[in-house]
């Protein structure tokens, strides 16, 4: 349902052009996502199945004990979790499966926002932390999600430093950032991840409207070539996009510091360095495009046609008010999580306790055989359960709280972020300085510019011999199949056209057939 009301939406302006470098059109990108997301669907039926044969249930509160309490061998949870996060990784467009989400830019700008920021992306999510339990209990597979995150959060967020379509650089941007959610639940922090899910709805809906009301007061236009200078033009949308920017950055203070800081963190204290490393890049690349994206479009003089600037205005209060609305949310809406690193050790981080009761934590399940955490019943929480929960739910934190270290996690953090921004500016606010980077990076930024040549590599791989798969069965089925069934038709018809010459309706033949046939008997006999 989801899959086709996406191939709806995707495809919404069904006859128009979409992608110039691919020849895509809008319809072509609505039969992609949903193509690719039944690839991600198969296997998590398959996963599904297999959990309700294995634990006679499907649902989260009956399943969480269930696979805690059980002996099940850790090779078919191994096994389900993996069936499970392919569908996660077809849902919320991770690699391998990501390719359909930039395309989905075709839709409508609001439907990108829902897209992106509200429903479908998240599912995977939602779905890898709300199964916990499963995931806790199979440690390779929880090692797989966290390399696909960290990769996928590194990858598409190169894949944003050289686009040019607003939308698309969002979206790639979108991308990472679920690769960032991934990687939090596959170090263990789930409620990290759910933290960042939620901050970033809100600054990326805010991001996407914000480019919507670009578009809109562009005539349309959604090439950030063509852009610039509309700060004054567009006051409200700048601001608004101004603050989604900081806030995706990470800087201090605004949502998206507290969640991606939470994650990072998550990844150091779980010792799991490497998706340290890849995050900490992808923090500082996530700056970098957003201020690039921010400059090439409000800041310096505009880049259009003369026809395009005259008619360039901030959009009505219908589309103001609720980027308005957004930006509270973005600057605010971490505050909920503020760590107590921060707070001088008091505990105000009600984010995690809200969460607490759904979550179970890798050293909460490790080992079959040994005493399991079970998780709490929705009705057997109380308040004292919920005041005892643990501030960080990883494992690490169990083994002690290192404050100090914690705080120059974060001050690295922040400094990747602010990096990022200050390179950004540097490079942008100096005319033909991205020229001459993109001419110093030679074949490596030819490399970005055409997205690695996935979509290329794809059609080589798979699309093209899957077609001449296609071509081969058909002539089988045609020639073959179709010709044999035919032959024997066509046999049984020469056999009726020869017999019908004996059948003369004359008995003086067939008496003459029936002697012969007696004189042939005989002189067999005799013969013999």
């Amino acid at each position: 349902g989801v899959g086709l009301c996406s191939y709806l939406l995707i495809g919404f302006f069904w006859d128009r052009p979409f992608d110039e470098r691919t020849g895509m059109s809008c319809a072509d990108a609505g039969r992609k996502a949903f193509i690719v997301n039944r690839i991600g669907d198969f296997a998590f039926l398959i996963g599904i199945l297999y959990l309700a044969l294995t634990f006679g249930t499907l649902k989260f509160s009956e399943l969480g004990p269930a696979i805690v309490g059980s002996h099940v061998a850790e090779g078919l949870l191994t096994a389900i979790a993996l069936l499970l996060f392919i569908g996660a990784c077809g849902k919320s467009a991770q690699i391998p499966l990501y390719v359909w989400l930039p395309d989905a830019m075709a839709g409508p700008t609001p439907v990108s926002a829902l897209i992106h920021a509200a429903t479908m992306v998240t599912a995977g999510v939602y779905m890898v932390c709300r199964m916990s339990a499963l995931y806790s209990s199979a440690p390779g597979a929880l090692s797989i999600v966290a390399a696909v995150g960290a990769m996928t959060a590194l990858f598409a967020a190169t894949m944003g430093i050289c686009a040019t379509d607003i939308k698309k650089i969002l979206a790639y941007s979108t991308v990472s950032q679920l690769g960032y959610m991934f990687a939090a639940a596959g170090v263990g922090a789930y409620v990290a991840a759910i933290f960042h899910l939620m901050t970033h709805a809100f600054f990326k809906a805010l991001l996407f409207l914000g480019a919507g009301s670009v578009i809109h007061g562009l005539g349309g236009k959604q090439d950030v070539r063509e852009m610039g200078g509309l700060r004054k033009i567009m006051p409200v949308t700048f601001g608004t996009f101004l603050i989604a920017t900081l806030a995706i950055s990470g800087v201090p203070g605004l949502s998206g510091f507290f969640s991606k800081d939470e994650i990072l963190w998550g990844a150091w204290s779980s010792g799991n360095k490497v998706v340290w490393v890849m995050l900490a890049l992808g923090a500082g690349i996530t700056a970098f495009y957003m201020w690039r994206v921010l400059h090439l479009t409000f800041f310096g003089t505009f880049r259009g046609d003369a026809e395009t600037k005259s008619h360039a205005h901030e959009s009505p209060a219908l589309m103001t008010v609720p980027l308005v609305i957004l930006a509270v949310l973005a600057f605010a809406g971490g505050w909920i999580g503020i760590p107590a690193v921060l707070t001088g050790g008091a505990d105000l981080n009600q984010f995690h306790h809200w969460l607490e009761p759904a979550i179970t934590l890798p050293g909460d399940a490790g080992g079959h055989g040994a005493e399991h955490a079970q998780l709490p019943a929705a009705d057997a929480v109380t308040p004292a359960a919920l005041t005892a929960a643990a501030a960080l739910p990883l494992a690490a934190a169990e083994a002690g709280h290192d404050t100090t270290t914690e705080l120059v996690v974060m001050a690295f953090s922040i400094l990747i972020a602010l990096v990022g921004l200050l390179f950004a500016y540097t490079v942008y606010s100096r005319p033909g300085a991205a020229a001459r980077l993109a001419g110093a990076m030679g074949p490596l930024y030819t490399l970005v510019r055409n997205l690695y040549w996935v979509d290329e590599l794809y059609d080589a791989v798979i699309i093209r011999p899957f077609y001449r798969l296609i071509r081969f069965f058909n002539g089988f089925d045609r020639w073959i199949v179709d010709g044999l069934v035919n032959a024997t038709a066509v046999t049984a018809d020469i056999l009726g056209q020869l017999i019908k010459l004996f059948q003369t309706g004359f008995v003086r033949n067939y008496a003459l057939a029936f002697l012969l046939g007696v004189i042939a008997i005989l002189l067999y006999l005799g013969a013999v």
